[in-house]
């Protein structure tokens, strides 16, 4: 029974394929593709996209791409919005077939005697030439290793894709038949060979271990023992994605997501709404030692976060949302779980990174770049890189941008990114090598001076003497300003000083100056706070240890009048303190009171230079007293 018409023109449907959420079509219409949404009032997409008529079109759920082939000789991939990412050179004769493996990383297109494999953004793996006519269809199994094609001779032929390479450190694995792996370390040229029961579908090398699912094994090879791997059974065949930490591994497949130790015991199955494991991409999927990030397919500008261990939701179940649609996200890979941080960029190509576990506080989310394509973590350190635009650029010490905002810029590596071709993509950033992959599908690999692993190394283990000394030998102002920001976020105030007096920074060794000279520890805590433009973090700090006073002279200083006017009359003290600051302010600048509040609590309060000086005195005296007596009672406590 015919359901609906959705569509009638005067040209051939050649060829229609269901957008990712079935909500959309897209067809054919001569030169034109045609992106029609099922609700009757949306707007209808159209744009010319060949110049010959199109035969074939296909839509990944996975990574949103558009394929087309026409009778130009071209193929070319496009992105939902129709804006061309990229365009074949023209073959022999017309493109009949195009098809996208299920996981969205390779596609295949068919012509006359013709069958190309290639990669996601456009350029070829490999190319065979079998003699069957023209390839009318294509189609891949479900776990994406093997494809069947419908050729014009009246044959279906059948193509494995094999010679796969993972790389990291100096080892380098190829699959070089469906159930075979060579495993080669660069170092010594020493070869092993690694035979499965079933076909590899995916793998993964990192942290000194390869992870090989098979359609119905998992083995885990650890790089100092590549004979005896680790094998356990697989629910469900087609693994789509696998996600390496140091301690553990992801692997996603159609039924859910499962942590695993590379001792292969499962450790958690995190769950969650609307949850459709099958179209999980790398970009949207991120894996720590202590934290799962996955971006929401629902709503885009949600980051769901799960404790790797337990699969429970973070935060009370409060996901992370940004402002706009998030395109790819990274967890970094150090240091403890109340540190963690995630990177991610948005439709903006905007960079922004914020902290996982913020304990009830509304999240920061900070922005570090702009029109930054792709990014990485280094897997020893928190050292971010990325492709910036022109330039290939890297963060020293991202976390800066918490500490004092303005240092960020100083704390940059950048490199001109003339030497990559057209949109590098960076595949790991391991030890100090980065790996790009170009947009002709060309590996190149930059160096990052070492350095600034070591200054982690350093701040890290406390070892503040050592970082000062490498920072001397090094002369390069970007690890100063990197040791500034990690001593002042650990509250090493002295390295801090002579770290921000060697990048001239004068007015800050002042202040840090100033904070060494705080009487009590909470006073010299608020004023970090204030330091890292933390003011309200700060006067909680201060009214929580009881110092009134402090808390109205830091809203005095910042000349916010109205809460320090709502702090005294609320603790009913230095309400005459507040008026008297005020009449000067205003004085100064020549102007008259017009704040009815002020007005109003100036009649009754009268202003005495004198004694509001004696009280300035008494309290800060008393809290002399009081950091003198905390400071005796912990020097007692620790002799018993």
């Amino acid at each position: 029974m015919l359901r609906s018409t959705l569509t009638s023109q005067g040209s051939p449907v050649y060829s229609v394929a269901w957008g990712p959420d079935s909500d959309r079509i897209l067809y054919t219409s001569g030169k034109q593709l045609v992106i029609k949404p099922l609700q009757p009032s949306a707007k209808v997409l159209q744009w010319k996209a060949h110049d010959g008529i199109i035969l074939k079109v296909d839509w990944n759920s996975v990574n949103d791409f558009i394929l087309s082939g026409a009778e130009d000789c071209k193929y070319k991939v496009w992105d939902s919005f129709g804006r061309l990412l990229y365009s074949s050179s023209s073959h022999d004769y017309p493109v009949t077939s195009v098809s996208w493996a299920p996981d969205g990383e390779v596609f295949a297109m068919g012509s006359f005697n013709t069958l190309r494999l290639c990669d996601k953004t456009g350029w070829s793996y490999a190319l065979e030439k079998p003699n069957t006519g023209s390839v009318f269809t294509i189609s891949w199994s479900a776990d994406g290793t093997q494809l069947a094609g419908a050729c014009g001779n009246g044959h279906v032929i059948f193509a494995h894709v094999v010679e796969q390479h993972w790389e990291w450190k100096n080892f380098v694995v190829t699959l070089t038949k469906r159930r075979t792996m060579q495993v080669r370390n660069v170092t010594n040229d020493a070869v092993d060979i690694l035979e499965f029961r079933d076909r590899v579908i995916k793998a993964s090398l990192a942290y000194g271990h390869l992870v090989v699912a098979t359609s119905l094994q998992c083995y885990v090879y650890n790089s100092r023992n590549w004979n005896t791997p680790l094998i356990f059974e697989l629910k469900e065949g087609t693994v789509s994605l696998i996600q390496q930490a140091e301690k553990h591994f992801l692997l996603v497949d159609g039924a859910g997501l499962y942590m695993f130790s590379y001792e292969g015991q499962l450790i958690s199955s995190p769950k969650f709404p609307g949850m459709r494991a099958d179209i999980l991409n790398a970009q949207g999927v991120s894996l720590s030692n202590d934290t799962i990030a996955i971006r929401d397919k629902r709503d885009e500008k949600v980051i769901l976060l799960f404790d790797a261990l337990t699969g429970k939701a973070l935060s009370d179940g409060k996901p992370l949302t940004h402002k706009l649609e998030v395109v790819e996200i990274a967890l970094d890979q150090c240091g403890p779980s109340t540190e963690r941080k995630i990177a991610l960029i948005d439709k903006n190509r905007d960079l922004y990174l914020t902290s996982v576990r913020h304990l009830g506080r509304e999240p920061k989310i900070c922005k570090i770049g702009s029109m930054v394509h792709s990014m990485a973590w280094n897997d020893t350190a928190n050292i971010l890189c990325g492709i910036q635009d022109s330039q290939f650029t890297v963060w020293y010490y991202p976390s800066a941008v918490f500490t004092d905002k303005e240092l960020l810029p100083k704390t940059l590596y950048i490199k001109d990114g003339s030497e990559f071709s057209r949109a590098p993509h960076i595949l790991s950033y391991v030890g100090t090598m980065v790996t790009l992959r170009q947009g002709d599908g060309s590996l190149v690999y930059s160096s990052v001076p070492p350095y600034s692993t070591v200054l982690h190394e350093y701040s890290t283990s406390a070892r503040w003497e050592d970082a000062l000394r490498l920072c001397r030998f090094a002369k390069d102002q970007s690890l100063w300003a990197c040791l500034a920001a990690m001593s002042l976020a650990n509250r090493e105030l002295t390295t801090a000083e002579m770290a921000y007096a060697a990048i001239g920074e004068l007015p800050r060794v002042q202040y840090i100056k100033r904070i060494k000279e705080q009487p009590s520890k909470e006073s010299s805590l608020a004023h970090m706070l204030l330091f890292s433009g933390q003011v309200k973090e700060a006067e909680a700090t201060l009214l929580q240890a009881g110092l009134i006073y402090r808390a109205i002279q830091v809203n005095i200083d910042l000349f916010n009048w109205e809460r320090a006017l709502e702090l005294a009359v609320k603790h009913k003290t230095h309400v005459d303190t507040v008026l008297a600051y005020r009449e000067k302010f205003l004085k100064k600048f020549g102007r008259k009171e017009t704040n009815k509040r002020f007005l109003q609590y100036a009649e009754g309060v009268e202003v005495d230079w004198e004694k509001i000086q004696a009280k300035i005195e008494m309290e800060l005296s008393k809290e002399r007293e009081k950091a003198a007596n905390a400071s005796v009672r912990s020097s007692v406590a620790a002799r018993r």
